[in-house]
């Protein structure tokens, strides 16, 4: 094992994210989407939303679930390492499973399995982050958060910007570099951080509210994450499925850099504010902006626009709420199964996501949906309001 520092953490933390993010999104958002529509065609909506609303019910269990394992194990001196280590098995077996699904509704149980998986090794992560990161880094860690959808954006746009690579391997590519992503943090030795807090423990209901604001940003990301494709079809003309998929794929990695280098110095500064709420506030208004501008100028290049500002405002405000979350985590013993329960603010909207896109949207038009999904994500920052003086940071 390697011994721990700061910076060495960090770096390795933050990489790990990255691979985890990796393992995930480049096949939620364009292969699955892809597959589903091969294989069912015309109802590639009710499909693709039958396969993300079971995923998401078994993600918020398996999140919650091996967070409380991974504690188990922190206070019998096993670690949370290991369940990460099972979780990369798994992931390696579901991606097998869903390469070898030949039907929409063996797909469906594929994509169960692979929930479970990366689900395994994302809630003893997150523990990490809580157990090991300095209460005054932890807004750099938030920001550095935001490497992860640069990284898989990137990813997905290779994948698919190659026309000879069939889906088998594509899947071994994401699994592949996921675990070289991985193994660093696996290999630190943990050192859970020793930074006294003389604060009484935070009620529980403030978590609560916050997750609420984290839901409601995170019900239009799933929208959008899932339902991207479907959208610029919507508003393109005489363009091939696989050449506007190339053109999403290139958009996706454009929108997950931008936020990279403005998450990380809004969670640097507000490391030094002792202050979240008014950047997460902030970030709520343009993200909602980006998406009325998706919703009434109805254009590639306005929906690209309004995408791309909705992207980096929503990724700043996600990084910053995870460190302000750990914050109001009311039990150090707990953090494990505390976060799980915090992370159904980001397994919930992929069911309420798909479930407002096949109530609100249709394949040629997506206005009503992308309002109410703005209207949603300004309700988030204003529920965050009332926090700003009972929460130190």
């Amino acid at each position: 094992m390697i011994r721990s520092s700061p910076r060495r953490l960090l770096a390795a933390f933050a990489l790990a994210h990255a691979g985890a993010v990796i393992g995930y999104l480049p096949l939620l958002s364009l292969l699955l989407p892809l597959k589903v529509a091969r294989l069912a065609g015309e109802a590639r909506i009710g499909w693709l939303t039958v396969a993300i609303v079971a995923g998401a019910l078994a993600a918020s269990l398996a999140n919650v679930l091996f967070g409380w394992l991974s504690d188990r194990s922190l206070a019998t001196g096993g670690g949370r390492r290991r369940w990460i280590t099972a979780g990369l098995i798994a992931l390696t077996l579901s991606s097998g499973a869903i390469a070898l699904a030949d039907r929409p509704a063996t797909l469906v149980v594929a994509i169960l399995f692979f929930q479970v998986a990366i689900n395994m090794v994302l809630a003893p992560m997150m523990a990490i982050m809580a157990d090991e990161i300095a209460p005054e880094q932890r807004g750099l860690a938030g920001g550095l958060l935001a490497l992860g959808p640069p990284a898989a954006g990137a990813v997905s746009a290779l994948l698919v910007a190659v026309p000879g690579w069939d889906e088998p391997l594509r899947l071994a590519l994401l699994v592949a570099m996921s675990i070289a992503t991985i193994v660093p943090l696996l290999l630190i030795r943990a050192s859970v951080t020793t930074t006294p807090d003389t604060t009484a423990p935070p009620p529980p209901q403030r978590l609560w509210v916050a997750s609420v604001a984290r839901l409601l940003v995170q019900v239009a990301g799933s929208a959008l994450s899932l339902y991207l494709l479907y959208y610029f079809q919507s508003i393109t003309v005489g363009v091939t499925p696989a050449t506007l998929a190339t053109r999403v794929g290139t958009l996706l990695t454009v929108s997950y850099i931008l936020p990279l280098p403005v998450a990380v110095l809004a969670g640097r500064l507000s490391d030094r504010a002792e202050r979240r709420t008014p950047f997460l506030l902030g970030a709520t208004i343009a993200a909602a902006a980006g998406l009325l501008g998706m919703a009434v100028f109805a254009s590639p290049a306005a929906g690209a626009t309004g995408f791309v500002i909705y992207s980096v405002a929503a990724a700043v405000f996600l990084a910053l709420h995870q460190a302000f979350a750990i914050q109001l985590l009311p039990d150090p013993r707990h953090r494990g199964r505390d976060l799980g329960l915090l992370n159904l603010s980001n397994t919930l909207p992929a069911l309420l996501g798909p479930l407002l896109t096949w109530t609100l949207a249709t394949p040629r038009d997506f206005t009503l949906l992308l309002t109410v999904l703005a209207a949603l994500t300004l309700t988030a920052g204003l529920a965050i309001v009332p926090l700003r003086r009972r929460a130190a940071r």
